[in-house]
């Protein structure tokens, strides 16, 4: 199950796993027109790779450790820490053990919300 925009309450047990990249499973938890949260589990060594949007971005690292790019300088963070992205300044992530980070972005990710199937694909699934 997807996500709907503006859901009130979410079952983290039924939305869906999507797979952006080895390694790399997500799922996006709550979106609205101008915000969006999104859970990212990182298997060791998994690379979130350098990117821009032009979003605003606060990352929350709930668990293990990362080190993280944001606009060419590298630092280690771990559970427990936060970084902030201002809109289209490059950054990303190599995860050093397995990890879980929490992104919130606004306004919200459009290219992250999932594409609505064409009547004829869902006729015939």
């Amino acid at each position: 199950m997807k996500v709907q925009k503006e859901q009130v309450f979410i079952d983290f047990s039924a939305i869906d796993w999507e797979h952006p990249a080895e390694g790399i499973r997500r799922k996006v938890m709550a979106y609205g027109d101008q915000l969006m949260a999104v859970y990212v589990e990182f298997a060791k060594g998994a690379v979130g790779a350098l990117h821009h949007h032009p979003h605003l971005q606060i990352t929350y690292i709930q668990s293990g450790s990362f080190d993280v790019t944001i606009g060419g300088v590298t630092t280690r963070q771990k559970g427990g820490d936060f970084y902030y992205i201002p809109a289209d300044v490059v950054h990303g992530v190599v995860a050093l053990e397995e990890s879980v980070l929490v992104d919130f972005f606004t306004p919200m990710r459009e290219d992250f919300v999932p594409k609505e199937r064409p009547a004829m694909e869902t006729a015939g699934a």
